[in-house]
């Protein structure tokens, strides 16, 4: 949905939409009135649960509330026949400014819930209202709301990369400060000290040896249940897979909850590049399209919750309970696994201490920026390797490419070989290995088997991964971890389906109304298209396992 080749007049016009007679009394339909008088706030900064405003007479202004070293910031006016309001509404963010009416007048609140049936029953509205209130939350980036929320730490810090990490892979209106060692000392100013960092200042309170789980808590992103409530369908991871199935099940009307233990977006919002994804001839970076789906989510009413990890996953009666990693618990109908597959590492000395520190699995653009134009090496003979070396070379990096393999084209799309051989930026070392990583708080050398040391400001490893199963003691897997399912699961796990006078049905794991899809699924294709028609296909199963239980 970017705005690349919008022109400013149609932003602005997104942004404050004209609406019709008809669509602005079908819009006021969902609220409940309110006479408001001047100076009275309908939200502020900070409220977790607050609402969609609606402007009949009136006026408001849209504020930065003053905290520590800045004043209170005008950020906007809304005048009558307008609404207020902007994408946290829709992914449970809370609110991070306030509004206050300048003049007295009629005004109406939507809730959440109302919201939501409002996006449900009417396209025409639907879409309008997205489009506003994804216009605001990109317009808000560069502006002064951005320092509601400022994250800083040291360049280096793998944990403040991690919170970086969250904060883009979430949306989150930000500012993320890097420290050189140089500017340490101006940290004093507002005490804090090297033992506290990464700092996350919310609404201009510190927030020391923040994480993306704190500030996620903070914010209202953590999971929140509702009594006694159960949910059709649980997704547990946020990649390709779990997005479709996700957006595919909340589309078709089920109840949704889609968890992920780091962000949505899984190992395709770490490609800088996919180029052979249907409908994109020129390409489409991973961030790019899971930020597209990730909003297409919210539309349908998918509740996101990250981080928020899974611990455990077992029958409770008819239902399933999926326990979280802090022991709250989330009752569901019915589970799709796709948490997809740890990064593997490489055995050697320091590989721990250079995570976040010059050692990555992700080439996108938060990474390029820790190595710009600076050497790096890339570790990996698949299709990811291929394009982070191609994306890295491109933006200056001098690259040596090491795979292990003697035939770069054996694991490799043809098309990226030639480009990879024809790149004079990139040097390509076949049949070799990593054998040592050098440097003092940071990664600056790496020691390849077949030409000696190089210097490298980073190591990029993209030698795939293990299953992240070891959580569902319960279900049936293979030798290396990957879920059976359908038709592939095993005799002797076939035996608690007797008594249901049926067998698995696709994408099914061994225990019923259990589903698994994309990375995590033995005999999966490990491409982006196959894990969205996984995660989609399993949703039909959903429904099919459903019907037995109603």
């Amino acid at each position: 949905m970017g705005n690349a080749k919008m022109t400013q007049r149609e932003f602005e016009r997104m942004m404050k939409p004209a609406l019709t007679d008809a669509q602005w009394e079908r819009l006021l339909s969902f609220g409940e009135p309110h006479d408001v008088e001047a100076g009275e706030y309908l939200f502020e900064a900070g409220d977790l649960d607050y609402d969609l405003i609606l402007v009949d007479t009136g006026e408001l202004e849209i504020v930065r509330v003053a905290f520590g070293w800045v004043g209170e910031t005008h950020v906007g006016t809304m005048g009558p026949r307008s609404f207020v309001g902007e994408l946290g509404l829709l992914n449970g963010q809370g609110a991070f400014l306030s509004a206050r009416a300048t003049k007295a007048g009629r005004m109406l609140r939507v809730s959440r819930a109302r919201l939501r049936v409002l996006m449900a029953e009417d396209d025409e509205l639907c879409d309008i209202i997205l489009h506003a209130l994804w216009a605001r939350r990109e317009i808000l980036r560069t502006g002064p709301a951005a320092l509601t929320l400022k994250l800083v730490g040291p360049r280096s810090s793998r944990d403040f990369l991690a919170l970086r990490r969250f904060a883009e892979r979430v949306d989150l209106v930000h500012t993320a400060i890097e420290l050189a060692p140089g500017d340490l000392w101006t940290l004093g100013d507002h005490g804090i000290g090297l033992d506290d960092l990464p700092v996350a200042f919310i609404q201009g309170e510190a927030m020391k040896n923040a994480t993306p789980g704190m500030v996620a808590e903070r914010l209202g992103l953590s999971y929140q249940g509702r009594a006694d409530e159960v949910v059709d369908l649980v997704v547990v991871g946020g990649g390709p897979a779990g997005l479709a199935a996700a957006i595919y099940g909340a589309s078709e009307g089920l109840s949704t909850v889609l968890l992920d233990a780091v962000a949505p977006g899984g190992q395709a919002a770490a490609t800088s590049r996919i180029e052979n994804f249907l409908g994109f001839p020129f390409g489409v970076s991973g961030g790019d399209l899971i930020g597209q789906a990730s909003l297409q989510a919210l539309k349908f009413g998918v509740r996101v919750y990250a981080p928020c990890e899974a611990a455990d996953l077992r029958p409770a009666g008819r239902d399933l309970d999926v326990t979280l990693t802090d022991g709250r618990v989330i009752r569901a109908r019915t589970a799709i696994v796709t948490s997809g597959a740890a990064y593997r590492t490489l055995d050697l000395d320091r590989w721990n201490e250079f995570e976040g520190a010059g050692i990555y699995y992700a080439a996108t653009p938060l990474e390029l920026r820790q190595v710009f134009e600076s050497p790096v090496v890339v570790v990996g003979g698949a299709n990811s390797a291929g394009q982070a070396s191609l994306y890295l070379a491109a933006n200056g990096c001098p690259v040596h490419l090491v795979v292990r393999g003697s035939d770069l084209g054996s694991r490799m799309s043809s098309y990226l070989v030639d480009r990879l051989l024809e790149d004079p930026r990139i040097d390509v070392h076949t049949g070799s290995r990593v054998t040592a990583l050098g440097g003092v708080a940071a990664l600056e050398s790496v020691s390849i088997d077949s030409i000696g040391d190089v210097a490298a400001r980073g190591l990029f490893c993209f030698i795939g991964a293990e299953p992240a199963t070891s959580w569902l003691a319960e279900l049936d897997r293979d030798a290396d971890g990957f879920l059976r399912t359908g038709t592939d699961v095993s005799v002797q796990s076939l035996e608690r389906w007797q008594g249901m006078g049926r067998e698995p049905l696709p994408f099914e794991t061994a225990v019923p109304r259990i589903f698994a899809a994309g990375d995590v699924r033995r005999g999966s294709m490990k491409r982006v298209a196959a894990a969205v028609g996984e995660g989609s296909s399993a949703v039909a199963s959903v429904h099919r396992a459903l019907a037995d239980i109603r």
